[in-house]
């Protein structure tokens, strides 16, 4: 069947991107599902860094490729040995599929599956295949989502059943932003009640992280970014106490407001610059927990000594250290109940045509989570 999707023909193009135009909206060839597979109707997809860290050259992948890894949308078609999915479920994409046989899938970690993580590097569907061509041009995956379409081929290992009683903008930031977000708070962390904490960056899965900790009801919750517009935000949603990253004294001046620094910083802005000052804020026997990431050649150094000397501790977070298919649904249960109210991360929809400028307004800081909602016969929704 044919499909539009959004295809990144070139990384590292100068910026903005709505003149340079590296992502291309074109026809192209898709693949009915093989073995463990199901094609989707998509209703909504977000941007992301990680989309944009694949456009600007920061985390390579094969091109060309159909972008997109956070999104929802409809099962059309399931593909043989598919049994637990019909036509017409509503599901959200998981951008790491898990074998379920590998050591991580075994000991319950399959945010690090190693055959996912061996597709995704390689940009097909988990069983190795690539479903999208465009003339007689093989198109890769992009975390064997490729979110970016009209319509999608996927692994069953690569979306989750939801209720359909959900939003797609709502179910589709439940792909990437609130599972990487929140599950690095509840998952690797295991942030206990009534903590002293600090979130760096925030963007959508920042925003995440902290209404994560305000649910555990932490004492101190501090929001630190460049944006006074993002800082406002996060009063509004919790945040005790606010720091511009930007001031030269921001480090030094949420030790002295937290009497001495957090129990548990996160890192949500995938820079070098971030990550020290996570540290340098968590206390002597704090734990710094990151889910940025930053170009693979960045280099993060500490005194061994201190982290010694104080007992800290220093966790990186993948996925939300999640089981998607148990966290998935467990957290759109906090969302419905009032508990975790992300639909304050949506900012804005866009068409599918408008993504690179979609991308631009990323870049720039302006916006939170932008969603593509207008794919072919889909009516747009209003997003505060």
């Amino acid at each position: 069947m044919k499909t539009r999707a959004a295809i990144l023909t070139r990384m590292s193009a100068p910026a903005p991107y709505a003149e340079s135009r590296p992502i291309e909206v074109a026809d192209v060839e898709l693949s009915p599902p093989g073995v463990g597979e199901v094609l989707l109707r998509m209703r909504a997809a977000g941007l992301c860094h990680s989309d944009l860290s694949v456009i600007d050259g920061n985390r390579p992948r094969p091109l060309p490729m159909v972008l997109g890894h956070e999104g929802a949308g409809i099962v059309e078609e399931v593909g043989p040995g598919v049994t637990d999915l019909v036509v017409g479920d509503h599901v959200v994409t998981a951008f790491v599929p898990s074998c379920g046989h590998c050591s991580p899938c075994e000991s319950g970690r399959p945010a690090l599956c190693e055959p996912g993580l061996a597709a995704n590097t390689a940009g097909t569907l988990l069983g190795g295949t690539r479903r999208l061509r465009r003339n007689a041009l093989e198109l890769n995956h992009h975390m064997g989502v490729s979110a970016f379409a009209e319509y999608t081929t996927v692994s069953r290992q690569s979306v989750v059943k939801v209720d359909r009683s959900l939003g797609f903008a709502e179910a589709a930031v439940f792909g990437c932003a609130v599972i990487t977000g929140t599950g690095a708070v509840i998952n690797t962390a295991q942030l206990p009640l009534e903590r002293s904490v600090a979130v760096i960056g925030l963007g959508g899965v920042g925003l995440a992280a902290l209404l994560g900790a305000r649910m555990q009801q932490a004492r101190t919750l501090v929001a630190v970014d460049l944006s006074n517009d993002k800082l406002a935000l996060a009063r509004s949603l919790g945040a005790t106490h606010t720091f511009n990253a930007a001031d030269a004294d921001c480090a030094e001046a949420i030790r002295e407001a937290t009497s001495g620094g957090v129990e548990y910083a996160f890192e949500m802005a995938g820079s070098v610059k971030a990550m020290e000052m996570a540290y340098r804020i968590t206390r002597r026997g704090g734990t710094t927990v990151t889910a940025g990431l930053p170009h693979p050649q960045a280099q993060f150094s500490i005194a061994q000594t201190l982290l010694v000397a104080e007992e800290r501790t220093i966790k990186g977070s993948y996925l939300g250290s999640c089981i998607p298919s148990r966290d998935i649904p467990r957290y759109i249960e906090w969302y419905q109940s009032g508990r975790l109210p992300v639909n304050l991360l949506l900012s804005e929809t866009l068409q599918l045509d408008d993504i690179n400028a979609g991308f631009d307004r990323l870049a720039s800081g302006a916006t939170l989570r932008r969603c593509i909602s207008q794919f072919k016969g889909l009516l747009g929704f209003q997003i505060r």
